[in-house]
Order: C-alpha cells, then structure tokens, then sequence
C-alpha cells in the first residue's frame, strides 16, 4: 500500500518543490510516493539545482527524510546521482546521520 503524505511530508515537499504550489500529484494522477524522488528527477534541473534545494531544509527536516528512508518509506537509491548529492548535504548538515544511512543501504565508506 502506498504511503500518505503526513503533514510534514507535505511542508517539506513545499520547499523542495515550491513551483507546485502544493500540488502532491504526479502528472500519471497518483499522489507521489516519495519526497525527493520527484523532486530530483522531475524539477531539479542539476545536481546542484537539487542541492540548493536541499539546503533549504532545517536540520530537523534533513533528520527526518533520513529517518523514512530508515524506515524504507523515501526510495534514497532511486535518486541515481542524486543520492551522492543527498549524502552531501547529510554529511554537512547532520554528519551523524550519514553512517546509518550508508549501513542501511549497503554501501563501504
């Protein structure tokens, strides 16, 4: 069963993607799955567009997307190159975090 949108989701989703205006619906007609996912690969114009947009995230809300894709609720791996981008912006902003991202995902380093 898909995952719903809480109202964090939704806030924060607003601030990666503010030229939705809220909108949380895929051009297919479905509610997006995911946070970042669009984000990186339907509005991003470039892994530094993604990053900008990343950073305009608290702390918290950084903390938080970490903590879906613990939970296997925000797909990290199908961002493709956008994932480096993403531990990017981890390691700068909440560098703890990053070592239980990489484990979960398998990944040395």
């Amino acid at each position: 069963m898909a995952r719903e949108f809480t109202q964090k989701d939704i806030e924060i989703f607003n601030k990666l993607a503010p030229e939705l205006q809220g909108n949380i619906i895929s051009p297919q007609g479905h509610q997006y799955l995911f946070i970042l996912r669009p984000v990186s690969h339907r509005l991003a114009q470039s892994e530094e567009d993604f990053k900008e947009r990343l950073l305009r995230l608290t702390d918290d809300e950084l903390e938080y997307l970490v903590d879906l894709a613990l939970k296997a609720q925000e797909d990290i791996r199908g961002l493709d190159e956008d994932m480096y981008t993403f531990f990017e912006v981890i390691d700068e902003r909440v560098p703890h975090r990053l070592a239980d991202l990489k484990d979960f995902l398998g990944i040395m380093g």
